[in-house]
Formats: structure tokens, sequence, C-alpha cells
């Protein structure tokens, strides 16, 4: 079952790749008491994903976080490696939080996985804005490109 606007988000962990290393971060520390929107992507380094999608978070991160926002995250069913190079490749470390989903347990307990034929496990294309735990706002693509769940939408639901 697909995770619905009112939901609490399932206990979940991450791995975010630091300074010091792989390092495992809860979703109690990123989602606790802040309002974050959290986007997901079905692979970092992906044309659409790098292209489309996560340019427009990085271009409107000031605006985002103007309007109450604490954190920008992205999720991907990717190790954590793969998703420390892709914050370093697109310029966004420190402006968004990069979680790596390794075995898509994330995905999968949110309802937001898919397989893929090319790639296997990965996490479908979706923007949400998480107040302290509970989801405000769910936006799932339902055909490929970005459309909803851009940073424009976003925009417009905070």
């Amino acid at each position: 079952m697909t995770i619905a606007v009112g939901d609490k988000l399932p206990d979940a962990t991450f791995k975010e790749m630091t300074a010091d290393g792989a390092k495992v971060i809860t979703s109690a520390e990123i989602f606790a008491g802040k309002k974050v929107v959290l986007f997901g992507v079905p692979g970092a380094f992906t044309p659409t994903c790098s292209n489309n999608h996560l340019p427009g978070y990085l271009e409107n991160h000031d605006a985002i976080l103007a309007r109450g926002v604490d954190t920008i995250a992205v999720v991907s069913v990717n190790d954590v490696h793969v998703m420390g190079a892709w914050a370093n490749f697109t310029g966004g470390e420190g402006k968004i939080l990069y979680l790596a989903d390794g075995a898509g347990d994330f995905a999968k307990s949110v309802g937001l996985d898919f397989v893929s034929n090319d790639m296997g496990l990965r996490a479908r294309r979706f923007s949400m804005i998480v107040d302290n735990g509970k989801v405000t706002a769910l936006n799932v693509e339902t055909k490929p490109g970005v459309d909803t769940s851009g940073a424009a939408h976003i925009l417009s639901q905070l």
C-alpha cells in the first residue's frame, strides 16, 4: 500500500556520505520536529534525474527554505558512494541531503518502489512534504518525466 497524505513515515535508516565517510542516519534524525521536502528518484546520474528533477530543487533551494522548510532531501535506491558522488558532481553538497536507500527498504515501506527492466528495484519518482514525520503533501509521477514531483509544484504546495 502506498503512503498517503496524513500518514506518518515509517521508521527507516538511510546512509549519507560525509567528510568522514558513510554514516547511518535515521528517519527520526531527518524528520522529527522538522519540515522536510523529500523527493525520490529512480537513479542517481540517470538523465531525467540529473538533468530535470534535481536541478529544480537546487535552483529553488533558497525559495523552498524561505517557505519554512528545514531540509530538502533526495532519496534513491543507490549505494551511499554513488549518492555521495552525485552530491559532489551536482554541486548539491550542503544544500540537499542525499540519502542512499541501498536495498530499497524505505521505498518498499512507503509503497513507492517498482522493478525496472534495466536496473532492478528502484524508487518511483515522487515528492512529498513531511511535517514532523507526517506526510502533508504527496506527488507521485504516473508517467515518465518530471511534472508533479518537481520543485515548482512543491513550491506551490508550501
